[in-house]
């Protein structure tokens, strides 16, 4: 009985403990929420205006390090997200409609002028004549016209090779002039790097001229691009000196001079960013008066901003978050499809990811439904491509890599790996690498992807590692074996763009080719027919048989395109899908 009566007791006190554990734990997390929002809201102290004067606060996890478009901080999503609400381009993609909800969609099909009035194609000879907007002006007071446009290009021509701008102009656009030669590491010929008249001319005040150095229907897709949004000339030579004679430090540190939608007012690096409407703005001056973005580094503590109603807009929280917020009185939450997408990776130059069967094996062992459903909340769809499928000249294949456990188990048996016997030899090649900073979204893909592979006997270890580690390995070393990519590219909306970017071989072009993936056939049909070619039908011909032979050597394994997401006021609208996946402040609207 004593002994009875003593199990009884350990009993009752184990129960009580695991009863007062879950009690702490959820006292301890509405502790943490309310400090959060405590402490956001002490920490966003926004100027009071006036009745007339519309302010959103928007936060996100970071604030514009640079708004140098040629410089180290030019691929980071702030550093874009500035440089196009203060800058403005030649053109740009037509707005195709706006839903019942506010969000913005883009014709990617047809392209209207912004600073470029219109413009004519003269095939015969590769040329194009723009007509320049007149009475356009800067947050400076300045007028734009063809100088600013000749300015822009020449320091692109000129300082390029420190960003991938000159690549840009040259391997995919095709001006006449802006070859790789000029751009490479060695090239110290100042007077190859002077823009000429046969490259881009200017005809009169407000009319210029660009030739190609062959036929490509580039041109018009890369002008959009925020990397060639055009400067104010006479502020940047008056912040320019002998020794930075392109206004690098002015554009790293300061402000960046152009004729957009708005101006800037205040930047502190790490803490927030604050712009206010152009009156001038050639397009009419924006409903929002003023933007102050704050980095929020913290997706709790951005939740709890919104939440508490001080802020209007908030993005790049998880989807789990995202889906909760659905239910959240004031809040809504916009979905859009976009250029956003997560895949496979695995490094052609690297033992065993060498061998196209090991790759196909992969294929169709991930847990595609699995992924979508349980880590995305089905906010997105299969990605059966080599790049988005709303890409001018995307080609649907015939197959798709589903998930087929046995069929994955045949063919790695066929590659030489029965049950994954052997791969425990590669041990860097089976660490599955990540960024630290998306924990929270690609941390439980890659531990879904880790569980599916074992079960066919690849061992698969997870590796997350930091951005910076991350972002060095993908684009300059290009050394990751095995990743999770997850990112929006290509920016530049057509296939063969992404063709050119993703595919080419490295030394035939393909800047952000991350794996080395070569094919001479690939490297041939698009560089001496596709790129050329001028007949729509023919050109999307060839592009198709690029996109089959990708799909069938799995040169990556895609998984989802998955859709961009905003949590915002109910009283906001206007958000919507742009290339680098930053908004235009200038199509949002607030409700009185």
């Amino acid at each position: 009985m004593l002994k009875l009566a003593s199990i009884h007791e350990k009993l009752s006190i184990k129960l009580l403990l695991l009863f007062l554990n879950q009690y702490w734990e959820i006292i301890l997390k509405k502790w943490l929420f309310n400090l959060a929002a405590t402490a956001a809201l002490a920490f966003v102290a926004i100027a009071s205006a006036s009745a007339k004067d519309k302010t959103i606060l928007f936060l996100s996890e970071d604030v514009p390090p640079s708004l140098n478009y040629d410089g180290p901080n030019a691929s980071a999503p702030p550093t874009q997200m500035g440089i196009v609400n203060l800058m403005e381009p030649l053109v740009y993609y037509a707005t195709k409609k706006r839903t019942a909800d506010g969000a913005v969609f883009l014709d990617v099909n047809k392209f209207e002028g912004r600073l470029a009035e219109s413009w004519k194609h003269d095939k015969a000879n590769n040329k194009w004549t723009f007509k320049l907007r007149k009475g356009v002006k800067g947050c400076n007071g300045a007028t734009f016209d063809a100088d600013d446009v000749i300015y822009t290009f020449q320091r692109a021509k000129t300082v390029s090779g420190k960003a991938p701008v000159g690549w840009f102009l040259s391997n995919v656009a095709s001006i006449a002039g802006f070859t790789p030669a000029v751009f490479g590491k060695e090239a110290k010929n100042l007077e190859a790097k002077k823009l000429k008249d046969s490259e881009v001319r200017k005809i009169d005040k407000y009319t210029v001229e660009f030739t190609q150095s062959g036929p490509n229907k580039l041109f018009l897709p890369v002008l959009t691009i925020f990397a060639l949004y055009i400067y104010d000339k006479e502020l940047m030579e008056a912040n320019s000196t002998e020794a930075d004679p392109w206004a690098h430090d002015y554009t790293n540190n300061k402000n960046v001079p152009s004729f957009g939608p708005y101006c800037l007012s205040k930047w502190e690096k790490d803490k927030e960013f604050v712009v206010k409407a152009n009156p001038d703005y050639y397009r009419g001056k924006a409903d929002i008066d003023r933007v102050i973005m704050k980095k929020v580094p913290e997706g709790v503590q951005r939740l709890a901003i919104l939440r508490s109603g001080q802020a209007q807009l908030v993005e790049h929280l998880t989807p789990k978050e995202f889906d909760a917020l659905k239910k959240v009185k004031n809040v809504k939450v916009i979905s859009v499809a976009g250029n956003a997408s997560s895949y496979i990776h695995m490094n052609w130059e690297q033992k065993p990811w060498d061998n196209i069967t090991l790759r196909k094996a992969i294929a169709y062992a991930l847990p595609y439904d699995k992924i979508i459903n349980d880590v995305y909340f089905g906010d997105g769809k299969k990605y059966n491509g080599v790049m988005p499928s709303f890409y001018p000249g995307y080609h649907q294949v015939d197959f798709e890599y589903k998930q087929d456990i046995d069929k994955a188990k045949s063919l790695l048996a066929e590659a030489g790996y029965p049950g994954g016997k052997g791969l425990e030899a590669f041990k860097d090649a089976m660490m599955l690498t990540y960024t630290t900073e998306k924990e929270n979204i690609l941390g439980p893909m890659a531990t879904v992807i880790q569980t599916e592979l074992k079960k066919i006997g690849v061992p698969v270890v997870l590796n997350p590692i930091p951005q910076t580690q991350f972002s060095d390995r993908e684009l300059v070393k290009k050394d990751l074996p095995f990743a999770i990519i997850d990112h929006s590219k290509p920016i530049g909306i057509e296939a063969g763009y992404a063709i050119q970017l993703l595919y080419l071989s490295p030394e035939k072009g393909g800047l952000s080719n991350y794996g080395r993936y070569r094919n001479a056939e690939v490297d041939e049909l698009w560089l001496t027919k596709a790129k050329t070619e001028p007949d729509d039908f023919r050109r999307n011909s060839v592009m198709a048989k690029i996109q089959e032979i990708l799909m069938n050597e799995v040169v990556i394994a895609p998984v989802i395109e998955n859709n961009l997401q905003w949590a915002m006021s109910k009283k906001l609208s206007g958000v919507g899908f742009h290339p680098e996946q930053a908004l235009r402040w200038h199509d949002l609207k607030m409700a009185d």
